[in-house]
This record gives structure tokens, sequence and C-alpha cells, in this order.
């Protein structure tokens, strides 16, 4: 530790460790900022209405089953009463549902929440309602079954706007709830106690208008379940058991199509049995209703764009430090690097490039720790300017403001303007660079990668002939450069 070389490694070790505290503060406000975020959208959703599942259209029926039962002997032996209460559904054989989502912004304060309206058209068939026709489990007992209900359940019923039910074109009255004693919220309408004994084909076409944020979820009870969305949402995000058999996305929205059999789907037992329909079925496993669903993701969100930013800032500062150690190691003389142990004469002033010198460069560990602080202010200055401003104006004043107070402050580090423009304009492109990464969504980790591999390479190439031994074993009196 009595060489300089080791004790400026030491300092600008401990400056690193000071600028990675530094960064972890900062990522610590991007992710309160997240959660701001997060919480102003439950607050939208709790005044207007959470993510929607559909459920349905399903026809069930609330049936008892009673009979007499006889129990203990002598005078004690009496008659008593045995009921049994159960549920009988039907699902449709064919399920087509068409749909159109169009997309809202809300606010909370500074916080923005993507909502959208759906219109949508749903057309269910059965070849009968024999499923709701009761079987007795006791011989001679009663049976008792209320009225047919067509029913569509819904995860949030304050988001629904309107809606209209034909059943084999006659027009029904529909009102709130479902008589479903599990997924008790959405709509019904009760059909006429004959149909339950009719034959033939029964066709129900529901138009539906529903409000939501952020997700759609579908459960596809069909027996053929076919569903077509479309949006004018550029980013949806598809997830649930099943992805869409056909899709096309742009930057004018996206279209979907799903075709499903209930060979391949559990949706209709799942939802006899009253599971839940979750927000994640593949962790769920066996808990949980088959569904697919639609999530309207903003992957250019300011908050999501900045924590992916920072993660980038050690990258950021370690590159920057390379930049002006290469600085300091190649300012210091015209000429090719000495031959490994070729040492100066005694008494005699020479740069570590191996020509005369009169004046050599160095940069005190301070004014790393300067330049590093700046790098890091840009990363607080880009998510408090993001919430006002667009994200693409905010990346530019922040990344503008901090170049050129890097190229200034270098112009005096590095001795002299024209060291400074070129450091400026490196730290620049660094900016380009990651803007670039952040606005990539399938290729930032290769076209990354390919650039630090680029970064790296340049660094070999200019530092090729460095006598690296001979810069350690120098000892010599220098003068330094004044920041």
């Amino acid at each position: 530790m009595k060489h300089p070389l080791f004790a400026k490694i030491a300092a600008l070790a401990a400056v690193g460790m000071l600028l990675l505290f530094g960064l972890g503060l900062i990522e610590d406000v991007v992710r309160d900022r997240q959660l701001y975020r997060s919480a102003a959208a439950h607050g939208v959703a709790q005044s207007l209405a959470g993510p929607q599942t559909l459920i349905g259209p399903l026809v069930h029926s609330a049936c008892v089953e009673s009979w007499d039962e006889t129990v203990g002997t002598g005078a004690e032996r009496r008659t008593e009463e045995r009921r049994r209460e159960f549920l009988l559904t039907a699902p449709p054989e064919r399920l087509q549902v068409q749909s159109a989502a169009l997309m809202q912004e809300r606010a909370r304060g500074l916080h923005k929440v993507h909502a959208y309206t759906l219109k949508a058209h749903l057309t269910a068939q059965w070849p009968d309602l024999a499923a709701l026709r009761p079987e007795g489990t006791v011989r001679g007992s009663r049976m008792q079954c209320g009225a047919p209900i067509l029913m569509l359940a819904v995860q949030d019923a304050r988001g629904i706007r309107a809606a209209q039910v034909d059943v084999d074109g006659s027009a029904q009255v529909l009102r709130p709830g479902t008589f479903h004693p599990v997924y008790s919220r959405g709509l019904h309408a009760a059909l006429p106690e004959g149909l339950r004994h009719r034959e033939g084909v029964l066709t129900a076409a529901l138009d539906l208008e529903l409000v939501g944020t952020e997700r759609l979820a579908i459960v596809p009870l069909g027996g053929t379940t076919e569903v077509q969305m479309q949006s004018t949402w550029p980013h949806p995000s598809f997830a649930g058991r099943f992805l869409p058999s056909e899709r096309e996305v742009g930057d004018g929205g996206f279209t979907a199509r799903w075709r499903l059999s209930s060979l391949a789907t559990t949706a209709q037992q799942d939802i006899a049995k009253g599971r839940a329909v979750c927000d994640a079925p593949e962790d769920g496993g066996d808990r949980c209703a088959d569904s697919f669903s639609v999530a309207f993701v903003d992957p250019v969100n300011p908050y999501t764009l900045s924590d992916r930013a920072t993660k980038y800032g050690v990258l950021f500062i370690a590159l920057t430090f390379v930049a002006v150690g290469l600085f300091e190691l190649m300012s210091n003389g015209p000429h090719a690097p000495p031959l490994r142990g070729s040492l100066p004469p005694e008494g005699a002033a020479f740069s570590s490039w191996g020509g005369p010198a009169t004046k050599r460069l160095r940069v005190h560990p301070v004014q790393y720790l300067l330049v590093g602080s700046a790098l890091c202010s840009f990363f607080l200055l880009l998510v408090s300017l993001s919430e006002h401003l667009p994200f693409g104006l905010s990346y530019a004043l922040a990344a503008g403001a901090c170049v050129l107070l890097l190229g200034y402050y270098a112009s005096h580090m590095l001795g002299g303007r024209w060291r400074g423009l070129p450091f400026g304009a490196g730290i620049a492109l660094l900016y380009g660079l990651l803007y670039g990464l952040l606005q990539l969504e399938q290729t930032a980790l290769v076209v990354g990668a390919v650039a630090l591999f680029a970064v790296l390479a340049a660094v070999m190439v200019l530092t090729r002939k460095v006598d690296w031994y001979g810069l350690a074993a120098r000892r010599m009196p220098v003068q330094e450069v004044a920041a």
C-alpha cells in the first residue's frame, strides 16, 4: 500500500461502494413510487371496477329432495323428514364471444391507470336442458326445483354498464345477482319452467357492456368455445391456461382468437365444483378453474422504465470510470507505450507512454466520486421528471443536463476542453444506448450484451501496448493537473 497506484485503487474501491449505496437508495425511491402507483391503481379499482372475469352464460336450478325416514324403535319410533339440497347446472354446448375492448386512461394524483370498456356479444346454445332434470337418490322421495335461471357471472358487478338478453328470440328481463352459491356477482334472467323438459335447441344471445381495469379473463364453459377479442391496446399480455390460437399484434392494437374444446379443458367440471378463478391459474394447480386472460399492461410506463434504467446504473458507473482511467492513462504522452522493464534515467521525468513529459494527468478519487454522483443523479432526475412529463422528454432533459455537466467538468478534470468534449460525447452515447435498450422488449438482452462486448473490445484494443508492470514500477515525481 506504499505505492500510490495501490492507494488509488483502494480509494476508488471506496468511491465505488459509496456510489453503489447511493444507487441502492435511488432504487428504493423508484420502488416506493411503484408502490404508490399500485396503491393508485387499487384506489381506481375500488372507485370504478377491478379486473374482470366472465363466467357464463350458464343455466342452473336449485333443487331440494325430501323423503320420510323412520327412526327409533317401539314407543320412540317416529318419522322424520330428511332433505338434500343440490344445484343442477347446464353449461352450453357451444359458446361464441365477440368482444372489443376500448381503452380509457384514469388518473389518481400523478399516477395513471388503464381502464377498459368491454363491449361483448355472447351467443350460447344448449341441445336441451336435460341436465336440469333432477333424479332422486331415495325411492319415493319428493323433488322440488326452482325455475331455471340463466346467469352470467362477473368478478366485479359494479362494472356492468348495460346488458340485454334474448332467449330463442324473446327478450328476457335481467336482474342483478346470479342466485349461484359461489359465483354470486353478475346478472340473471328467470326462464320458464317448461324449458326444462322441452326438447330442441335453446339459444341465448346476450349483449354486455362492462368496465374493468388492467385485466380481463374468460372461462371457456362451452363444449366448444370460440372467443374473438380486439382492442386498440398495442401491448397485450396473454396469460392463463390457454394462449390464443391466432393473434395479430401491432402498433394499432391487437386481435386474438381462441378456439377450445371441452376435451382440452376441465372448465365445466371446475365451475360445477365451485372452484375459484385465479389471477394466476398456473400457480393455483387443481384449486383453480381453467381460464385464459388478457392483461392490458404498459411495458413503457415511467416507473417500469426507471426501474429498468437504474439496473444499468452500476454498468454506467463502471464504464465511465474506465473511460476516465483511459483518459488518465493515454493522455500522458504522444508515443507508444514503453516496453516492459524500461525505466527512465535517474532524475528524468517521463510519461507513462515512454516520452519526455513536463506534465502528467492524474484524476483524484474525489473527482471520480463527483463524476459518479452526477451519473447517479440522472436516475433520480429521470423518475421525478417522468411523473410530470412524457418519458421521452424526461429522459432527454435528464440526460442532456448530465451530459452538459459532465462535459464541462471533464474539460477541467482532464486538462482541456478537447479532452472534455470526447468524454461528454461518450457519455451521450451511453445514454442513447440505454434509451434504446429501454424501448426494446424482446431484444434488450442481446443488444446490451453486444454493446458491452464492443466496449470491452475497444478498451482492450486501446490498451493492448500498455506496460502495466512498468506503470506499477515507476515511482517518479509528477505534476498533477488541477481539477
